[in-house]
């Protein structure tokens, strides 16, 4: 009893008949008081009715009139009885159908069916939960699609320095290859690709989740960026590219000195990766309102709207041919950058013409949320 009492859609349906009963019983004792007394009244004034009757008969006359009024009464407290009790349990199915589509479909998220939503239903309270569980499927279901892809792009990048270090390990097995220094140096290179590509992948769920402790000190974004430059020089000197710092005035900046380096490393290392010989990288430091500003730009094969949108895709890669990198260093970037306040953007004339990589970061300390997975 206790258990079949305690569910809403009893109490829903308890609390409109209550209200009915309630309802029924005034009527009942407004109209049996009032009724009499508007009978005996109207009697009352027609003296020339009443005259020819005897008292027995009038007496008859009233009670009879009294017994119909009654029968109506218990009538029209019956068939309002029914009514409300069909119209209470319409009210109840047609408030609670939403709320039992939210059960299921709540079960069915937990069970990992993302793709499910509940039809919207007219009632604004009822929308409005609707509405935020809805919403709530459709973020699980993003994250879930997230993971499936990161998953399937960790799996393609190591697929294929697995499959060159298996080679060679077979190859030396079966008497194929000499164990000479060349071809330990290459399954060497192979490990070391998949061990930065473990690293970058750690680093990149901590800058993402937020989990990176920022150590913001004083700092001169111009002699970081300069420090930065120099201690990459060699890198471009052995592949003949011409690399140009320019000189600023102090740039003074709250940052975490660590993670900008590592910041600038990644945008200058990528401009290297894709300017030919002969090329030219220039870093230019500066400040713009109450940002600090670096300016990375090179005059390699520039890129086309499509691939500046997404150059900051995890494992995205202009050129898969090129040599070194995972694909998410910008990607990293981009993520320390926005913790301390900032961001990296990029913007390139075209094929051909060059790119430029904007790193910008604020002149005073301000933490920001973590990076929202956004792929702008």
């Amino acid at each position: 009893m206790k258990r079949l009492f305690g569910t809403l859609r009893a109490r829903l349906l308890l609390s409109h008949l209550a209200v009915v009963a309630i309802g029924i019983t005034i009527l009942l004792l407004a109209g049996r008081r009032l009724g009499t007394v508007f009978v005996d009244e109207h009697l009352r004034s027609m003296p020339h009715m009443m005259g020819g009757m005897a008292a027995a008969e009038t007496l008859q006359l009233e009670k009879g009139i009294d017994a119909a009024f009654n029968r109506a009464l218990l009538w029209a407290a019956l068939i309002s009885g029914g009514t409300a009790a069909a119209a209470a349990t319409f009210a109840a199915v047609r408030v609670l159908r939403p709320l039992e589509q939210v059960r299921q479909v709540a079960r069915r998220l937990a069970a990992g069916s993302y793709h499910e939503r509940i039809p919207v239903p007219a009632e604004d309270e009822l929308a409005a939960l609707v509405t935020d569980v809805n919403e709530l499927a459709e973020a699980l279901e993003e994250t879930e699609q997230r993971r499936l892809l990161l998953i399937a792009e960790v799996s393609h990048e190591l697929r294929t320095p697995v499959a060159t270090l298996k080679g060679y390990l077979e190859g030396l097995l079966d008497g194929v290859f000499e164990p000479d220094p060349e071809t330990l140096a290459a399954a060497v290179r192979e490990a070391h690709r998949m061990e930065r590509l473990a690293a970058d992948l750690s680093a990149l769920s901590r800058a993402e989740e937020g989990r990176v402790e920022l150590r913001l000190e004083p700092a001169d974004l111009g002699r970081l960026a300069a420090e930065v430059a120099e201690r990459l020089r060699p890198q471009f000197d052995d592949q003949d590219v011409c690399l140009e710092v320019e000189t600023s005035q102090p740039i003074p900046v709250v940052v975490d000195r660590d993670r900008t380096a590592q910041v600038l490393t990644n945008l200058v290392g990528n401009a290297l990766s894709y300017t030919p010989s002969g090329g030219r990288v220039m870093v230019r430091p500066g400040v713009e309102g109450e940002m600090a500003r670096v300016e990375v730009s090179d005059t390699g094969r520039g890129l086309t709207d499509e691939q500046a949108a997404m150059v900051f895709d995890r494992f995205y890669r202009v050129d898969r041919s090129a040599a070194g990198g995972t694909g998410i260093g910008l990607t990293i970037a981009r993520s320390l950058a926005r913790l301390q306040g900032g961001d990296v953007t990029v913007f390139s004339p075209g094929l051909g013409r060059g790119s430029t990589f904007l790193l910008t970061v604020p002149t005073q300390p301000r933490r920001q949320k973590p990076p929202d997975n956004d792929r702008s």
